[in-house]
């Protein structure tokens, strides 16, 4: 499960520099006061970027649990870790409602 999560976290920090990139090119593309030329070589190293930046290949899983099903994107936690750490006073300024 170790070498899941480092292969995760490879793939994200790839991917932000990958997306940085696309960002840069496709403004490059646009902008019709660069030449032709210039215009052209952006789109080839677009087309070139796109077959390998997928944003399928990133898991969402749980820090603690490794759960995929029950994940809360906001704070990188599961459901039920979520209110454990409220629970314990972990969380700052949230405190679990008694009924």
């Amino acid at each position: 499960m170790k070498k899941i999560v480092e292969k995760n976290k490879k793939i994200r920090s790839t991917l932000k520099i990958i997306e940085k990139q696309h960002f840069i090119l496709k403004a490059i593309f646009k902008n019709f006061n660069y030449f032709i030329l210039v215009r052209w070589n952006a789109f080839l190293k677009l087309k070139i970027l796109t077959t390998n930046s997928s944003n399928v290949s990133i898991l969402n899983k749980c820090l603690y649990t490794k759960n995929k099903k029950r994940f809360n994107k906001l704070t990188m936690f599961s459901r039920y870790v979520f209110l454990k750490q409220i629970r314990s006073g972990n969380v700052i300024g949230m405190q679990k409602a008694s009924w």
